[in-house]
């Protein structure tokens, strides 16, 4: 039988060069998961703190808005085709209210309900973006209609 040398410095060397490029990092996810699904609506539950309005990221990459915010369950609007969302789906929060991109750069362009580009023509690079449901301003901050 052939004897096993351990060399404690070529281990050592190995781990350092292991360790070289990890950083530590803590990354925190809140998951819920479908408890039923049916006419482009999901009745989410097991997400606690989602917000009103909140975009929440179901299988695929498809995205949906929590508008009904009950004690149990969430009442989530899928923004897609949700044929291929199933009761038990994992559901993540994503911690972001639904918003547009708005500037100059939206001018003519065909977007979808997540303000994404689908008019071929490449990316919008606008650095603002809005929320999809504003307070409207008041009487009379607005301008007067004079037509």
């Amino acid at each position: 039988m052939a004897e096993l040398t351990l060399n404690t410095g070529d281990i050592a060397a190995a781990l350092r060069s292991n360790l070289e490029g990890w950083s530590p990092s803590l990354e925190s996810e809140t998951m819920g998961y479908v408890a039923s699904v049916g006419d482009g609506v999901a009745r989410v539950v097991g997400l606690p703190n989602v917000m009103a309005s909140e975009l929440l990221e179901f299988p695929g990459g498809l995205f949906g808005v929590a508008l009904n915010l009950d004690e149990d369950s969430i009442g989530t609007v899928i923004l897609g085709d949700a044929s291929g969302i199933e009761e038990g789906d994992e559901v993540r929060s994503t911690g972001r209210v639904l918003s547009v991109p708005v500037g100059d750069e939206m001018l003519g362009r065909v977007v979808d309900s997540l303000g994404e580009p689908i008019d071929g023509k490449g990316p919008i690079n606008t650095a603002e973006r809005r929320l999809l449901e504003t307070q409207a301003p008041s009487v009379v901050e607005r301008q007067p209609v004079s037509e």
